[in-house]
């Protein structure tokens, strides 16, 4: 009796010690090292943090960054396509002072406003137009692009020039957005794509698997192209637009490409972020960098993908498709007269 006690003992002990191993060590936390729920809403990107870090940028930013003037210039290219004019426009964050930079008389524009999240960045740009005589009405107001203080059908023109893509709730951002627009009013913004710092991405990865074993998330996930397009569509916008531009910068060094970075507040805001990038990580993402990237002339690449988006807010006026089944000639007879030998 004594030993089937004693055999069941051990058989039990045996089942513990294989479900200790079968069953994973993982550590789950609601702190701000993982990520959090608002409202049932999963949060990606910490938002008090990528705040602080346009306040730095604000004091960092260069006078002129070819950059972001580029693509600013790009986006506001699109109103001289447009034969109507935009007399009531309202700017959200990001590169807005290169869109102001950029303006120069485009889409009949009386009256912009500015937005961004940052006091900080508000008050620069409010000292840099104080300094400015031509231009539109100007107005500065701090808030958030997930929570637009914008009336309903009071703008006839959004814009966005990289910043959306810092957004938790991009697609509620964007319903706000078609929602402050007046009818027949414009969208337009320009986000960062899947492929922005590819090589840098690359660099990171390898050597935080050599220096550290495994790697951590240290830079932002973005949008590819074909989300750019479910995004207007799924925001309601009328005549959704989407291309794609592609930028390369030349750098002299990792270093120099991290602070224009921060120049730019497009450093890392992910709540489940590793909080340490440690110097030997740093120093060898710098070197692969180098090494595997490196041009002729010592400087390193760095590739910027750029995706545009237009959408309009529904009006009558605007193009609609014809209603299903209303075709009067069939695809058999287009191929019939128009269709190519096979001989």
């Amino acid at each position: 009796m004594a030993s089937g006690a004693a055999a069941a003992a051990r058989r039990l002990l045996l089942l513990r010690h294989r479900r200790r191993h079968l069953v994973p060590n993982h550590h789950f936390s609601s702190s701000s090292a993982g990520e959090e729920l608002d409202g049932g809403r999963v949060k990606i990107f910490d938002r008090d943090l990528k705040c602080r870090h346009r306040d730095r940028a604000a004091w960092a930013m260069r006078e002129t960054d070819p950059l972001v003037d580029a693509v600013a210039d790009n986006l506001l290219d699109r109103l001289e396509d447009c034969r109507k004019a935009f007399p009531s426009a309202f700017c959200l964050g990001g590169s807005a002072g290169a869109v102001r930079r950029s303006l120069r008389g485009r889409g009949g524009i009386e009256k912009l406003t500015m937005m961004d999240m940052s006091v900080d960045m508000v008050n620069k740009w409010r000292e840099l137009e104080s300094a400015t005589d031509d231009g539109p009405e100007m107005h500065f107001i701090v808030g958030d692009e997930e929570y637009l203080p914008i009336k309903e059908n009071s703008q006839d023109l959004i814009m966005s020039c990289l910043g959306l893509h810092w957004i938790n709730d991009l697609p509620g951002a964007m319903i706000q957005c078609r929602l402050a627009l007046k009818p027949d009013g414009l969208f337009l913004a320009a986000i960062l794509g899947g492929e922005t710092l590819k090589e840098l991405r690359i660099a990171c990865t390898i050597a935080q698997m050599e220096r550290e074993g495994g790697i951590s998330p240290r830079m932002s996930p973005l949008a590819q192209v074909r989300d750019a397009g479910n995004l207007l569509s799924r925001a309601g916008f009328a005549l959704p637009g989407v291309d794609v531009d592609r930028y390369t910068v030349k750098y002299n060094s990792a270093l120099e490409l991290v602070e224009h970075l921060r120049a730019m507040a497009e450093t890392n805001a992910l709540f489940q972020r590793s909080p340490i990038l440690k110097r030997d990580t740093a120093l060898a993402t710098a070197a692969i960098y180098q090494s595997m990237f490196g041009l002729e002339d010592g400087t390193i690449p760095a590739t910027f993908q750029v995706i545009y988006m237009t959408g309009w807010k529904e009006h009558s006026s605007q193009q609609k498709p014809k209603r299903r089944g209303s075709a009067t000639v069939s695809f058999g007879d287009i191929r019939k007269q128009f269709g190519s030998n096979q001989d």
